[in-house]
Parts: structure tokens; sequence; C-alpha cells
């Protein structure tokens, strides 16, 4: 016959343990984020709590009335002060900004390597450097320098003469107005090249003289 005891084991349930959850990470240049996956979890269900070198992560878990802790030393320092946490349906993740931009081995002290971390920082950007054309001086020749003085003295460098002369006329044929270009037009033909005036009010009234310079004389010449 069975005792009593034998008898009350035989009719208790099987409680199994509570399934382990298992955290992961993974890290940028800046930060580093713990993923907790337990599903359907409200922002006001998760409590975080972090300093320099640890932290800690409470969750009521919804599907029983336990919680989830996880309290690390963390492998290397953080900026507590921006440590913050985001709920989606599917896990919890907490973010860690790192103090130095280095490539965590470990995200506890625990396991820690003892090789120092890699610098994460992004590629300075090298100074670009001027390209070196040959030349037989001895002395470097700044390219770039030369090139520019050239461009001023083409621009500095005056015309001469008629060429200086017919740059000017250009030079005020584009800028002027169009009561400005008819004036021009008008006293340059009807002087027969001797007058170019830009005064339309004084041109429009009356057909412009010919005026050749001082000690010439203007002729016609026959077709």
């Amino acid at each position: 016959m069975a005792s009593n005891d034998q008898a009350q084991n035989e009719t208790q349930p099987v409680v199994n343990p509570p399934k382990k959850i298992n955290h992961t990470w993974y890290q940028s240049e800046s930060t580093v984020v713990v993923v907790i996956p337990i599903r359907n979890v409200q922002r006001d269900q998760v409590d975080v709590e972090s300093t320099e070198n640890t932290l800690s992560v409470n969750i009521k878990l919804p599907s029983s009335n336990s919680e989830y802790n996880l309290k690390l030393d963390l492998a290397y320092p953080i900026n507590c002060n921006r440590t913050d946490f985001k709920v989606n349906t599917a896990n919890v993740e907490v973010r860690l900004y790192k103090v130095d931009a280095v490539q965590w081995t470990s995200l506890d002290a625990q396991h820690k390597s003892n090789v120092p971390p890699v610098s994460m920082n992004r590629t300075p950007t090298v100074q670009s450097v001027p390209p070196s054309y040959p030349s037989s001086s001895k002395k470097a020749k700044d390219w770039d320098k030369f090139e520019v003085e050239i461009k001023k003295e083409e621009k500095e460098e005056k015309l001469e003469g008629d060429a200086a002369l017919n740059q000017l006329f250009q030079q005020i044929y584009r800028d002027g107005t169009d009561e400005q270009r008819r004036a021009m037009n008008k006293s340059f033909m009807e002087s027969g090249g001797t007058v170019l005036s830009t005064n339309w009010d004084e041109i429009s009234k009356t057909k412009t003289e010919v005026k050749p310079p001082d000690g010439m004389e203007w002729k016609s010449y026959d077709n």
C-alpha cells in the first residue's frame, strides 16, 4: 500500500524551470547595444540603471510574476548620462554610449581580453598634396601659385592703340542698355564711323553729323 507522501507526489504537477534568457550585443563606433529577447514587454515594465562601469536591467516578465535581472561589470567605460533603451515587439534594446571609440572585445569585464582595444575612429582626412611637376630648377616650384600669377598678368595686361579702343567700345556696348546700344549704332552709321554716342535722347532727334578727327578730312567713296 502506497504511503500518503507517495500519493501526494503523484498528484502534484511537474513545474519546469524558467527558460534561461540569453542576452546578445553588438557595437558601432560610438555605441554598444545590449539585446534582451523578451517579447511583449511594456516600457514601464523595464528599469535600466547604469554607472560608468556597470549596467543593471530589471524586466517584469509578462507571462509570469517573476523578473528578469541582468547585472554586468562592463569591460570598458561608458557615458552613463546617455544610457537609454527601447522596447520592441520581440526584444528590449539597451543602448550604451562609449567613452572611447574603441572596439570592445567583450561586454563584461570578466571576459575582457588583455589585448589593447583597437581604435574605431574613422580614417582621418588626409590633406591633399598638390601634384609636383618636373622642373630643371633645384628649388621646388609652386605651380599653382605660378598659374595664378600668369592669369593675373594676363588680366592686367593692357591693350594699346585701336585694339584697346575697340575693346572699350565692346565693353560699353555689352554692358549698356537697349537705348544706349541704339544710340551707338545710329550715331556710328550716320557719322561714317566718326561719332559714337550713347545718348539716345540726343541722337534720336536728328541725324548725326560727320565729325572727323582734328587735322583730318572725311571723304565719301563712290561705289
